[in-house]
């Protein structure tokens, strides 16, 4: 396929899976086009410079500053961040994509997208959907599993002095399907750049794990014998809001973790299963949540989770 120039949302990368950055990176690294979109030009920015992109500081909430961002563009990755404006923002880069004919917009949600979704957050990523497919705008719709990133933040800030894992995740038998922000990217800019790829949405789904065998996984990595102690629900909302998570971000997930601990996963089958579009789309095989966890720690120069 010939991709032209790519608008990449989020390029900079957020504080959690920072797809954006790395389908930037990589799409520069094949020789694509990028024009990065970001929010304030910073270091981060700076650095997706020196790497050839075009630098576009705009606002997703802006109508005219994504009709200028998304001018002569071939396609779109879109990501937006967990916090209120996922509506508003969608409408306004479809009507943008539309009236520049645009011809592909990779649109990032979460796994679960319908109407009956156990949170709010993913009953908007349904309505996501379908706004970008009436724009006609060659929609398709990378469907992510929890990022290890994700998990990786929750299990640092809530790892007790005593040497246990605390998550509001239930028994230890509760099962979470996970995905890498890597991998994610790999899948877009598979779609991206692909012209062979058919269908309109992709799970995406790397590791489906116990609540053991991540406990575990992190006790190998950091050569610590780690139990498990569960969170009250009101428990992790404190601790996430001392970290920073916006309220939007707060309601998402403590119902996305009600819905593990009820057994959700267990009960479609289907779905919860490691799927094969990381390795079909994205050409690699899924990065485990132990190997991640390995790069995570020789990046940090860590020798413990502490």
């Amino acid at each position: 396929m010939e991709s032209g120039t790519v608008l990449v949302t989020g390029a900079a990368g957020g504080r959690a899976g920072m797809t954006g950055r790395h389908v930037s990176e990589m799409l520069l690294a094949r020789g694509v086009r990028v024009r990065a979109f970001v929010h304030r030009i910073d270091e981060r920015s700076q650095r997706l410079r020196e790497l050839g992109a075009e630098i576009f500081e705009g606002d997703f909430l802006d109508f005219h500053s994504v009709q200028r961002a998304v001018r002569g563009v071939a396609s779109i990755y879109f990501a937006y961040p967990v916090q209120d404006g996922l509506l508003d923002a969608t409408t306004i880069a479809a009507v943008a994509a539309r009236e520049a004919n645009v011809a592909r917009v990779v649109n990032l949600v979460m796994l679960r997208s319908s109407p009956d979704a156990p949170t709010p957050r993913m009953r908007q990523n349904w309505l996501s959907e379908k706004i970008f497919d009436w724009a006609a705008v060659g929609a398709v719709h990378v469907r992510a599993a929890v990022f290890y990133e994700n998990l990786r933040d929750d299990i640092e800030s809530g790892l007790s002095s005593e040497g246990s894992v605390r998550l509001p995740f239930g028994s230890e038998g509760t099962v979470v399907p996970l995905v890498s922000a890597e991998d994610v990217a790999r899948v877009a800019v598979g779609l991206l750049t692909q012209s062979s790829q058919t269908g309109s949405a992709y799970p995406v789904i790397g590791s489906v794990l116990t609540l053991h065998e991540i406990v575990a996984s992190v006790g190998r990595v950091f050569g610590q014998d780690l139990g498990y102690k569960e969170m009250t629900d009101e428990e992790w909302r404190r601790e996430a809001r001392v970290r920073g998570l916006n309220a939007h971000a707060i309601e998402h997930l403590s119902q996305l973790w009600n819905f593990f601990r009820v057994g959700g996963p267990r009960a479609d089958a289907v779905a919860y299963q490691v799927t094969d579009a990381i390795e079909r789309i994205g050409g690699a095989d899924p990065k485990t949540f132990e190997s991640f966890l390995r790069e995570q720690l020789e990046a940090a120069g860590k020798r413990s989770l502490a």
